[in-house]
């Protein structure tokens, strides 16, 4: 798909067409794609925890999302948990490199994350990004390690109906060009 088409195209999808798993094969040429991003010093440190049996993904949804995620995800074939590994990106010897420090793993991990939903609807494929879930579960059903940033889950399906474009703001209000 052409990279303008591709960006139009993809949205933030809150209902799937019931359980359509997008497949191991699918799955790793996505996240293959995603590990392309930028990171700090090509430190890698995103990790992403792939849920595609059906099973998992039912007891995801149901111990580690709140509720309108839950609704807003059913359907979905598979989550993506997405992490990075902190004290890496812009730390050297375990001192921090400026005053972001862990704001770069994130920042790094945001990058990941938008290479990762365009992969994904590159490969036909919708998602959504969710902040609000339940880390300590995630951890524990996951067996995500305490040096991990545990950041989102991603739901990864096909639509089952099409979202609307959601307004931008105007270029000026959120642009300076000098």
């Amino acid at each position: 798909m052409e990279f303008n088409e591709l960006i139009k195209q993809r949205r933030s999808v809150r209902s799937y067409a019931e359980n359509r798993q997008p497949g191991r094969a699918l799955m790793e040429e996505i996240l293959r794609q995603a590990q392309m991003a930028p990171s700090w010093k090509n430190s890698q440190t995103a990790r992403c925890y792939a849920v595609l049996d059906e099973d998992k993904v039912k007891q995801l949804r149901e111990e580690c999302l709140p509720t309108f995620n839950q609704n807003s995800t059913k359907g979905a074939g598979a989550y993506i948990v997405t992490t990075f590994v902190k004290n890496v990106a812009a730390f050297t010897s375990g001192t921090p490199d400026d005053d972001l420090a862990n704001h770069w793993g994130a920042y790094d991990l945001g990058l990941h994350d938008a290479y990762l939903i365009l992969a994904a609807k590159n490969a036909g494929l919708d998602t959504l990004i969710m902040g609000i879930r339940d880390v300590k579960a995630l951890r524990t059903l996951l067996q995500i390690p305490e040096n991990e940033e545990v950041m989102s889950v991603i739901a990864v399906g096909l639509r089952a109906s099409e979202p609307s474009l959601r307004p931008r703001k105007a270029l000026g209000e959120v642009t300076h060009i000098l």
